[in-house]
């Protein structure tokens, strides 16, 4: 991995030219009082360093004549690494980690000023560690003030998620790798809960069975908080309690995926409780499935990014119309966002080292446009959510459609002539999710 890790700071040195840039370590986060959240790098810091410490700083500095990789660490300390873990140290970032010179971060504001004094700019993402940011602006600040000294410094500064995260965008076998993994784990612990859902059981006890094989597996835990959610649960799209008992004829909403070597998958499927699909149930969920077929057909080289997403919404509409929940033209309807109600979300989202990966989906009036190497999600739905007031010129919503709440999800790579789903181990097809 440390070859990849320097071809992706290489590969982005040739892009900031005389620039230096500069990336922080992501804060510890605290639980309560005293005690701390596991830690988990920054991706961006992780994505060019493989370093999984806190308090640490990475600067790449292309034109320095010695140093264009730096690391900032904490030093060896045996007290502290009693109570909280080893450290790698100065000396392992260099000899580890590659780093062509590394410090103490004790020394960041004594050593940082010689790599940026001859760079035209500094590219830096202004985050929520303000402290962290305030003292980038003061180090820019100081050599605006001597520029006329020297004739040398930067000018401008550059946010580094302009140039890193379209290169995070495309991923390498390596990563891909990666990400079949998660998604190879995902599968098995989506698939254990099918079998063992029933009436009776709580949303907790399948959460539960689902992140044990994900640790099981060697996975980092959960790439996300685990949505199980019956009933009309499955209407809240972000539901987390999980502390419901499922009953006979009710839906389960599964949205769960692995972290595994900190990349992701993002999977979700809904079946019944009892084994048996009811007539409404299966309606709406024919609907989503074909819908979600017909996006992943559009998930290939040269279609725009929001290609899957209009496919999904024209067969959604058309799916509500037939069964009575939306009334009127189906060019009409989409136009004026008539199916939001039943489906208010995207079909999709980049996916990689963070679960709603970083890339842009729009440049200006032009949408992105899906090469190969990139992965997506594809994860229409219907949501019949109680208490839903339709438009003036809509009927009222059948009660036998109530509290029914759907979703279909998949993770899926394009590749060079078409697309691979790498979750495609889910079933999904009714009389495969039927018992």
């Amino acid at each position: 991995m440390q070859t990849e890790y320097r071809q992706r700071r290489e590969q982005l040195m040739a892009k900031i030219g005389s620039g230096t840039a500069i990336f922080r370590s992501a804060p510890t986060a605290v639980m309560h009082n005293d005690v701390e959240y596991v830690y988990r790098q920054d991706s961006d810091f992780f994505y060019l360093t493989g370093f999984n410490e806190a308090q640490a700083v990475a600067v790449l500095a292309p034109h320095h004549a010695e140093h264009r990789f730096i690391l900032f660490v904490q030093p060896k300390d045996r007290e502290k690494e009693v109570w909280s873990g080893y450290r790698c140290g100065i000396e392992a970032a260099k000899e580890i980690y590659g780093a062509d010179e590394a410090y103490p971060i004790a020394e960041l504001n004594e050593k940082l000023p010689q790599y940026l004094e001859k760079s035209d700019r500094i590219y830096y993402h202004l985050g929520r560690d303000r402290t962290f940011n305030d003292t980038i602006l003061k180090h820019y600040q100081n050599l605006l003030r001597t520029y006329p000294k020297r004739g040398t410094g930067p000018i401008a500064i550059a946010d580094t998620s302009t140039i890193l995260h379209s290169q995070r965008l495309h991923k390498s076998k390596t990563e891909l790798d990666l990400m079949r993994k998660a998604a190879d784990i995902a599968v098995e612990a989506h698939n254990h809960a099918m079998q063992i859902t029933a009436p009776g059981r709580y949303e907790y006890e399948i959460q539960a069975e689902i992140e044990h094989i994900f640790r099981l597996r060697g996975g980092m835990g959960p790439a996300y908080p685990s949505i199980v959610a019956a009933g009309k649960n499955a209407c809240v799209l972000h539901y987390i309690e999980n502390n419901c008992q499922m009953q006979e004829n009710e839906l389960l909403l599964i949205d769960a995926g692995c972290a595994y070597g900190y990349y992701n998958s993002d999977i979700t499927r809904t079946f019944p409780v009892g084994g048996k699909f009811t007539a409404e149930q299966k309606a709406l969920y024919e609907i989503v499935l074909e819908s979600q077929k017909q996006a992943i057909s559009e998930v290939k080289p040269g279609n725009a990014f929001n290609a899957p997403h209009n496919k999904a919404v024209r067969i959604l509409t058309e799916g509500l119309v037939e069964l009575g929940i939306l009334k009127g033209e189906i060019d009409k309807l989409i136009e004026e966002e008539k199916y939001k109600p039943f489906y208010m979300h995207r079909t999709s989202h980049w996916l990689g080292l963070d679960v709603h990966d970083v890339g842009v989906y729009q440049h200006g009036e032009n949408p992105q446009i899906l090469q190969p190497g990139q992965v997506l999600t594809i994860e229409p739905g219907l949501y019949i959510v109680p208490d839903t007031k339709p438009a003036e010129d809509q009927p009222e919503i059948d009660p036998r459609w109530i509290g029914i709440g759907i979703r279909i999800e998949d993770d899926v790579l394009v590749t060079s002539d078409g697309n691979e789903v790498l979750t495609a181990g889910v079933p999904k097809e009714i009389n495969d999710v039927e018992r």
